[in-house]
């Protein structure tokens, strides 16, 4: 981890998935329970697989797991995993990585916090809910809202809320590349789902280590 990049940024715009929480297991039950009301998907659901395609867009996630589909059975499948997904996490919700309120409590006295991440619409509303971390973050925008890109998404942040100086923290490529395509610095989470080695601003190993950071 860097040193310090203490006094560099305004704003800090947070990936969920693999970033803020783990919600896989609870997400590869509500996809398998969704698999048992058609008779068309070949393969049970586990939480390694949502874990290998965390970070997708959500229509890109059910064209690789499924890509002998046709488009309709897709969209039919998507839609049923899509509301179990939602009424499970409801209940369950996700894992939390450690230290996370304290981590967020520190930072929101310094910077503006957001987060943009690939997921439907809910999802993140869900994960305010369940959390009640939401008192920390001024905005949020994901995928579901206008089926746009990760880079577009982190955009309309920045410019919906006039930041000068934000940073992107997430944990795979898709998160680099969308940083990178936003012209926003990335520090890379390196305890979620992915692997960064690229010109990242800085690698954390525990969402913690940003209070040292920043």
């Amino acid at each position: 981890m860097s040193t310090s990049l203490k006094n560099t940024y305004d704003s800090i715009i947070f990936d969920l998935d693999g970033t803020l929480w783990d919600s896989t297991g609870v997400v590869a039950e509500a996809w398998q329970a969704a698999k048992e009301q058609v008779d068309f998907i070949n393969e049970d659901v586990t939480a390694d697989m949502v874990k290998g395609i965390t970070g997708m867009t959500y229509k890109a996630i059910f064209e690789k797991l499924f890509p002998y589909l046709t488009d309709e059975k897709r969209e039919e499948y998507k839609a049923i995993a899509a509301k179990y997904e939602l009424e499970i996490l409801h209940t369950k919700g996700g894992q939390l990585y450690p230290a996370l309120e304290e981590t967020l409590k520190y930072l929101s006295a310094k910077y503006k916090l957001y987060i943009v991440s690939n997921c439907q619409s809910g999802y993140i509303e869900v994960f305010f809910k369940t959390s009640g971390l939401e008192k920390y973050f001024l905005g949020h925008q994901c995928y579901g809202t206008k089926n746009m890109p990760k880079a577009d998404n982190i955009k309309d942040i920045v410019n919906d809320h006039g930041l000068k100086a934000p940073v992107y923290v997430g944990d795979t490529m898709g998160d680099y590349n969308a940083a990178v395509g936003a012209g926003v610095p990335f520090i890379f989470a390196a305890y979620g789902f992915g692997k960064v080695d690229e010109d990242q601003a800085a690698t954390i190993e525990q969402v913690s280590d940003l209070i040292q950071l920043l």
